[in-house]
């Protein structure tokens, strides 16, 4: 007789099954949806559901107890920092099944397995992110252009600058010249000595 022999065996061993259970239950409270078999989406529900009734309590105790289950700390803040408030009012039912058809290959039943109130919220914080990014690449566009007229004053200076060395150096240059004639002429006028001398 079957008393008292609940659950689904899922073809695994039971360390294998209650692992896989485990990351499902994680990686639903992270992703807020995921994509698996109708048997498999079943069997985790009953433990999500249960995790999300701790994480409303929220004590150190049900925190242990919810990382007993999944072993995830990243998972665990999410459930009771993110997820059970949105619940506080909610008594059971935290979880969605919907049917996706059947898999091609050996024709298992696929389901989108997903936490209730979570996935349009979701949807609406990707949705505004982009408008905060085009916000910020507007505000630098506009902090560049301030700054252009900088940029426009100081190519207006080194241009300036360019102009003024040519100037500079020519004005140099016809100083170092008589300079060098002088010289050329002392030469000149040395060598004619001592060739008179001679």
């Amino acid at each position: 007789m079957r008393h008292v022999k609940r659950g689904r065996k899922l073809g695994r061993t039971p360390s294998h099954r209650k692992a896989m259970l485990q990351n499902m239950a994680a990686s639903l409270i992270l992703h807020k949806q995921i994509k698996t078999t109708e048997a498999k989406a079943k069997e985790a529900r009953r433990l999500v559901e249960r995790l999300i009734t701790y994480a409303k309590k929220d004590t150190t105790h049900y925190r242990r107890l919810a990382f007993a289950q999944l072993r995830n700390k990243e998972a665990v803040k999410i459930l009771f920092e993110e997820i059970a408030p949105v619940y506080m009012n909610r008594n059971g039912g935290y979880t969605r099944i919907l049917k996706l058809g059947q898999r091609p290959n050996d024709a298992a039943k696929v389901v989108l397995f997903q936490l209730v109130d979570m996935v349009g919220s979701d949807t609406d914080k990707k949705k505004k992110s982009p408008k905060k990014a085009t916000a910020v690449k507007k505000e630098k566009v506009k902090e560049s252009s301030k700054e252009t007229p900088k940029a426009e004053q100081t190519k207006t200076e080194k241009s300036n600058l360019e102009k003024e060395e040519p100037e500079v150096k020519e004005a140099e240059a016809k100083e170092e010249a008589p300079v060098e004639d002088k010289v050329d002429s002392d030469d000149t006028s040395s060598g004619e000595d001592t060739k008179t001398k001679a």
